[in-house]
């Protein structure tokens, strides 16, 4: 009785953590998160990526960056969904970041200063896994795996909204513009703030004169400079809040079946 063989496999930790454990990992890393989100009623999200060393007082254009990122959060929340109902009722476009400080901790702040909930998807890392104080501890999900945080960014997200930051933001930045461009994701609104720092990081439109993207790809993504101006430019290109089609709490307001996973 003492033996490993002898434990129940749900409660055995050495066996669930081996290398042929793998994919059931996957799967419950998907299915905890899916099942907080329905509880809370979660049908979409507005995703907000950026940097986590931009400060609150940071030097340079970070604070600037930082205010604006907060102040989306409570904008989105207070006019897209997020505070409709009581918890487990149906609610859309909630703040979704990856959970950790800067641009992400200032849209979850946002979210908070409006009273609202917001989701946090972090990742194990050596550096920055530390939850921010303003995502909703019902809502803030610890991954393992990439892929599977990715899945659940993209599988209910209504809108991107991307503020200027390093690898891991054009990380998913890129995943999400090419699950558009191949037509794995529906055509959600992509917005990058701050103009001037995206297009001097990186050659859009370079990369369409030189024919590795067609020109049309451009029109996947768009600029603003300030919260309000996301806002606006997200209701441009199509986003309806209160004109959600789902009334199922526990399925996402999408068009069709995600396919992104």
């Amino acid at each position: 009785m003492a033996s490993p063989s002898y434990r129940l496999a749900a409660l055995d930790q050495d066996f669930l953590l081996s290398e042929g454990m793998r994919g059931v990992r996957f799967l419950m890393e998907y299915e905890k998160a899916e099942e907080a989100l329905k509880a809370w009623g979660v049908r979409s999200t507005i995703v907000v990526f950026g940097s986590a060393r931009t400060g609150e007082d940071g030097g340079g254009d970070h604070a600037r960056w930082y205010a604006e990122a907060r102040n989306f959060g409570r904008i989105a929340s207070e006019r897209g969904g997020a505070l409709r109902g009581a918890v487990g009722q149906p609610r859309d476009n909630v703040i979704a970041t990856g959970g950790g400080p800067g641009v992400m901790g200032a849209a979850n702040r946002g979210a908070n200063d409006a009273g609202a909930p917001s989701i946090g998807f972090n990742i194990t890392l050596p550096h920055e896994q530390e939850p921010n104080s303003w995502s909703t501890p019902e809502l803030t999900f610890r991954f393992h795996y990439f892929a599977m945080r990715k899945m659940h960014f993209a599988m209910r997200a209504n809108a991107l909204i991307v503020f200027p930051g390093g690898f891991g933001t054009f990380d998913e930045l890129f995943e999400i513009l090419t699950l558009r461009q191949t037509g794995k994701e529906r055509a959600i609104p992509i917005v990058l703030v701050d103009k001037a720092f995206w297009t001097s990081v990186i050659g859009f439109e370079a990369l369409a004169k030189h024919g590795m993207i067609a020109q049309k790809d451009l029109d996947l993504i768009s600029f603003a400079e300030d919260a309000e101006g996301v806002w606006a430019e997200l209701l441009a290109r199509g986003l309806n809040p209160g004109g959600e089609n789902s009334t199922d709490p526990a399925q996402p307001s999408l068009q069709s079946e995600p396919v992104s996973g």
